[in-house]
């Protein structure tokens, strides 16, 4: 099995909010991702709109069903009123729930499954009953998975910005590994699948394929987006969809 790509394009979004102008255009940059063989698009649209604005996510919608329609549209954020009822107007493939406060520069851990499982669970039926697939935002730890499947998650996304952090460190990096193995096992014990995302890139995505064999997905921005300024988009797409085939 081999892992797909979702582009997440937020980093394109905060280049283009630093001026009031059009550009970069993050339909026309998703759309040169999905040519090049992106199996779908992330977006975060927080409440500040620093990243991706909500405009942004009807626009990317239409741009999928129009020209891409077996690509999917992952939208992730926290589970406000706001953000839920914007996934289901944007008839969103997946979203993938993440526990942020609204003040974090990124998201930066998963959910505590055990504090908050009961009010999880109405969330995730909601978004089922839209045909929508759920993934939780979760750390690389076994702990809290069977609560994870339990509330009704199709999928976890590891955050995968420990592993990422190790960039300079080979030891340290095997030992992160492990703990996402570990995680990776249990939650398919739990029938849950896996996604990963978070300061993954073209050198560490082998090892991490490597140790969640049965990985879904990763969604990939900033890396990837500090890949394009060198190679361009259209190729940073292909890279890193050569860096998740098997060795």
């Amino acid at each position: 099995m081999t892992a797909t790509l979702s582009v997440n394009l937020n980093a394109i979004a905060m280049l283009r909010n630093r001026r009031d102008l059009p550009w970069p255009d993050v339909i026309h940059f998703g759309r040169i991702a999905l040519q090049n063989g992106a199996s779908g698009l992330t977006v975060h649209p927080r409440p500040d709109q620093r990243h991706v604005r909500f405009s942004d996510v009807p626009a990317l919608r239409d741009l999928i069903d129009r020209e891409f329609p077996s690509a999917e549209f992952n939208i992730e954020g926290y589970p406000s009123d706001h953000f839920l009822q914007l996934c289901e107007d944007a008839r969103a493939d997946q979203v993938t729930l993440v526990p942020d406060d609204p003040t974090q520069a990124t998201s930066d851990h998963g959910w505590d499954f055990a504090a908050e499982a009961e009010r999880l669970v109405g969330i995730v039926a909601r978004l089922k009953a839209r045909g929508i697939r759920v993934s939780l935002f979760a750390d690389p730890s076994p702990v809290g998975l069977n609560i994870a499947r339990r509330v009704g998650a199709d999928r976890v996304e590891f955050y995968t910005g420990p592993y990422g952090a190790t960039h300079s460190d080979a030891v340290a990096a095997q030992r992160e590994l492990a703990h996402l193995k570990d995680a990776g096992d249990t939650a398919a014990r739990e029938g849950l699948e896996v996604n990963a995302g978070h300061d993954l890139t073209i050198d560490n995505l082998p090892a991490l394929c490597q140790a969640i064999p049965a990985l879904k997905e990763v969604s990939i921005g900033h890396a990837f987006t500090a890949d394009a300024l060198e190679h361009g988009f259209a190729e940073t797409t292909r890279r890193f969809i050569r860096a998740l085939q098997p060795a």
